[in-house]
């Protein structure tokens, strides 16, 4: 390859040399606590499936009932005719849930951040994002071309600074309602207290709260009990607690239809397959009956914090389905994985540049669907390499 593209090997060489080459294994089976990867069955600590529903009897029935009724796929975009009344429902029933007027689908969590702050912001506009935030906030920060300014982690002081400064014509406060790689929530009071000091909207991506956490399974904000005066927009996905794909942003009439009229990654994308509308408004029934899942998860996530500070192993401070174990350098990160591999366990190393360098870790998740003694198998199998 010529021209500048030829530094590409080099660059996948020092990447691999830096111990931060990636790579990909081959599921041969659904999603579940006991997994078959490239041959192998494998205790799986490392999926988002947080309530156990991906393979759920009922949610796969659901989108074969789709299917049959709709096809395989939308065939067109929202806008043209890809619009079909499962779409319709399912947005009915999230709007419902999260208690506001409307809700949009939209193919991913991803696909919904550029859409949202560039449709809301453009230049002349500020987007105020925490430094933590999933690269998908951040890209639609730099999508939009509005002034992108980082706050410190969980600041509120640090982000109220940087409005008092702002003389943005809009400025947009953007954060994960839980943190991905750190597993602890953003202090939504004090972040929606400063935002409306300075006429700031709050918009908050809850793909890791939704369906896990609130009495109902609402996510972060129930938790905290914030409603949409403190926090207008609310974005969440459908391909984690609820165990299907794509996602779904809230909030006012006005609002939304902004989006729909404004947001390319919504209007310039083929609509997601209504067979998979169907199953999420599925997923999302057994969320609002079911709330033994959650009741569980949070056992587990107790039993192994507990556990792991008894071995004294440091533990991240989250109170969440997302445990992450810091080990520092990018080598012992991986080499505690393979360690765990080696014992039947998956539990992927995550290094830079997803987190800062110094903070490589074993990012443990667990699921509804774990049992109690398949976590203290994983405690057991961390006490051996702690101590080896």
């Amino acid at each position: 390859m010529g021209g500048g593209f030829a530094s590409l090997g080099a660059d996948l060489a020092a990447r691999a040399a830096a111990g931060l080459y990636r790579g990909r294994r081959v599921l041969e089976g659904p999603q579940a606590t006991t997994v078959r990867v490239d041959g192998r069955e494998l205790l799986a600590f490392c999926s988002n499936d947080y309530l156990g529903l991906a393979n759920d009897p009922r949610v796969i029935g659901a989108l074969q009932q789709g299917a049959a009724r709709y096809g395989a796929g939308s065939g067109a975009s929202h806008l043209v005719s890809g619009h079909s009344r499962a779409h319709h429902e399912l947005e009915d029933a999230l709007a419902e849930f999260t208690g506001r007027p409307r809700a949009l689908l939209f193919s991913g969590g991803y696909a919904a951040n550029l859409g949202v702050i560039s449709a809301l912001l453009g230049r002349g506009d500020a987007v105020f994002q925490d430094r933590l935030n999933h690269a998908s906030l951040l890209d639609g920060g730099l999508l939009s071309g509005a002034r992108l300014q980082r706050f410190l982690h969980n600041d509120a002081a640090s982000l109220e600074a940087r409005l008092a400064r702002s003389p943005a014509r809009r400025k947009l406060v953007a954060v994960d309602g839980v943190f991905s790689m750190d597993g602890d929530e953003a202090p939504l009071a004090a972040l929606a207290a400063a935002s409306a000091r300075h006429g700031a909207l709050l918009y908050v991506d809850d793909a890791h709260g939704f369906g896990v956490l609130g009495e109902r399974g609402a996510g972060t904000l129930e938790k905290q009990g914030m409603g949409s005066a403190a926090v207008p927009l609310l974005m969440a996905t459908l391909g984690k607690a609820l165990g299907v794909a794509g996602a779904f942003v809230a909030g006012s009439e006005e609002l939304i239809e902004t989006l729909i009229q404004f947001a390319r990654t919504y209007i310039y994308t083929t609509a997601m397959p209504p067979a998979l509308a169907v199953a999420a408004a599925a997923s999302l029934r057994i969320v609002r009956e079911e709330p033994w899942r959650r009741a569980h998860l949070q056992e587990l996530i107790g039993r192994f914090r507990a556990g792991a500070n008894a071995l004294g192993l440091q533990l991240l401070p989250s109170q969440t389905a997302i445990q992450p174990l810091l080990l520092g350098d990018a080598a012992t990160a991986l080499r505690w994985s393979e360690q765990l591999l080696a014992r039947g366990l998956l539990v992927p190393a995550i290094r830079p540049p997803t987190v800062p360098r110094g903070q490589s870790r074993l990012r443990v998740t667990l699921s509804a669907a774990h049992s109690v003694v398949e976590v203290e198998r994983l405690l057991q199998a961390l006490a051996d390499i702690a101590g080896a």
